[in-house]
């Protein structure tokens, strides 16, 4: 994909769709496989007990309509497991994961 930027997808589960989440998990880390190139980082997100309550991830996209294209293509989405989803434009401006800092 060329002339892309970073987009952070922040999606939160609904209640009680853990059972979803398992029975989608191996389509969804398949497509994972299959879309790497498209990821900056994904994984999900925990609560302090340390169950799975959403997930975050920070795509190459185009812009907001491809980033949500992206998201809908994942089986968790068809999984219906989403209550809130949330895709901003993201710039990364410091930290480890970048070398440093932009300015």
């Amino acid at each position: 994909m060329t002339d892309t930027i970073p987009f952070a997808i922040y999606c939160l589960d609904k209640p009680g769709t853990e059972r979803k989440r398992l029975d989608a998990r191996d389509a969804h880390f398949a497509h994972i496989e299959k879309t790497l190139d498209n990821l900056l980082i994904a994984g999900p997100l925990k609560d302090t007990d340390g169950a799975t309550i959403g997930s975050l991830l920070i795509v190459k996209a185009s812009d907001a309509d491809d980033a949500r294209r992206q998201l809908e293509a994942d089986p968790y989405f068809a999984a219906d497991i989403w209550a809130d989803i949330r895709i901003s434009e993201f710039m990364p401006a410091a930290g480890d994961w970048i070398g440093g800092k932009i300015w």
